[in-house]
């Protein structure tokens, strides 16, 4: 690895003024306040190696096309994680707008979990704090002009001419719904335009990566699933049991997005996709976003989890699935991400979904540690390892707008 930061952030937005997160309030009075993560530099860079006609082709490949993550928290979390409930309580996580300036990135689907609730305490997934969470967001992005939120395609377009981000409002999983339809129309009006099945526990549309049994979609999920055609709400089953996956692919007549994951046949892990899963989501004309979470995307020839264990599942996906089906979701954060993973191992379902091999724990996944670093770093390794320009292009944002066309009627 490198000392020089510059390898991680070689871009800059022009649009970005310095914005920070609820600067239009008072801290310490108006909201509580705590010591934030450094967006840039809290860990050494990656050195790719690149000679510096590969760094050119780097970067140009990156200020000149659209860059979508299709699965990101781009928000600064406590220095000290001690404080990480606490800080979620407030609901006023704060965006990375300084590292997201200078990550390259065109648009990011921005995963707000399911509400606090969900985090915080075990009374469940509510409704009524996603409701909560997406208003204080809004409010946020309201005063600055960097940062807009992505309703449609031409959004994503307007971002890209404008040197701005686009950040598309998505849900992990659709459980605070319980059985009520409708409430996903209310999610729509608010902005929402990608959402998981379930949060590998089972809820009242299907089944969970975690559990033992796997039921499939259930007779509401099937409604839940049409609605959300009908509405123009992209369907994720990334944290889906393997039957529930199918049944998702069966019945819905879009395509359906597996936004953050990778192949069960590089790393066994029921967090990973078997072969069959990955290709009936090719099949459906959907993409895999491939995951960068600490301790997932680990592969036989690279169990320390770097940008090379992920690119691993890169090469093996496209083998399997086509180059027009995968893309990246990142799935990363301003932050100690494997502290996080440590505090909310209850609420998540870390250490079940993740039952597998051993492998060494990573303090960070050298590489793809933050939103700011992955795409260079990315594309950088594309470039490296003889990718086309066209490839390169339809797996950092082409792929994911082609399906969007078809989903965001």
């Amino acid at each position: 690895m490198s000392d020089d930061a510059s390898h991680a952030t070689p871009y800059d937005s022009s649009r970005y003024t310095g914005y920070t997160s609820y600067s239009y309030l008072e801290a310490g009075s108006d909201y509580e306040s705590f010591d934030l993560a450094d967006e840039l530099g809290r860990v050494p860079a990656y050195d790719l190696g690149l000679d510096a006609e590969q760094e050119e082709r780097t970067r140009s490949l990156v200020q000149e096309n659209i860059i979508i993550s299709l699965h990101d928290h781009p928000q600064v979390f406590p220095a000290d994680m001690s404080q990480v409930r606490d800080y979620i309580r407030t609901g006023r996580e704060h965006t990375g707008y300084l590292g997201l300036s200078k990550s390259g990135m065109t648009a990011v689907f921005d995963n707000l979990m399911d509400g606090t609730a969900c985090v915080t305490s075990k009374s469940g997934w509510k409704f009524d704090d996603i409701v909560y969470d997406v208003g204080m967001r809004l409010s946020d992005i309201a005063h600055q002009d960097y940062v807009r939120v992505a309703y449609g395609l031409d959004d994503i377009h307007e971002a890209h001419a404008q040197d701005q981000l686009a950040l598309v409002l998505c849900l992990e999983a659709a459980t605070p719904i319980e059985n009520e339809v409708d409430r996903l129309d209310i999610l729509y009006g608010l902005g929402i335009r990608q959402m998981g099945i379930a949060y590998s526990e089972a809820n009242t549309l299907g089944s969970g990566l975690k559990e033992p049994g796997d039921g499939g979609l259930t007779v509401f999920g099937r409604r839940a699933v049409q609605r959300m055609n009908k509405l123009g709400i992209a369907i994720d089953v990334s944290h889906s049991g393997d039957r529930t996956c199918m049944d998702t692919f069966e019945v819905s007549e879009r395509p359906v997005l597996i936004t953050h994951a990778g192949a069960r046949a590089v790393w066994p892990t029921p967090r990973m996709k078997p072969d069959d899963v990955l290709r009936a989501c090719a099949d459906s004309g959907g993409v895999l976003g491939l995951e960068a979470a600490p301790h997932t995307t680990l592969s036989k020839a690279h169990p320390e989890h770097s940008l090379e264990s992920v690119m691993d599942h890169f090469v093996y996906c496209v083998d399997l699935m086509g180059i027009d089906h995968v893309a990246f979701g990142p799935d990363t954060l301003f932050g100690d991400h494997v502290t996080l993973h440590d505090v909310f191992a209850a609420n998540l379902g870390v250490h079940q979904a993740h039952v597998g091999p051993d492998y060494p724990k990573m303090p960070y996944v050298d590489g793809l540690e933050n939103p700011t670093e992955c795409f260079h770093n990315i594309v950088g390794w594309l470039v490296k390892n003889g990718y086309s320009d066209e490839d390169i292009v339809k797996v950092t944002g082409g792929n994911i707008m082609r399906v969007l066309e078809k989903i965001w009627h």
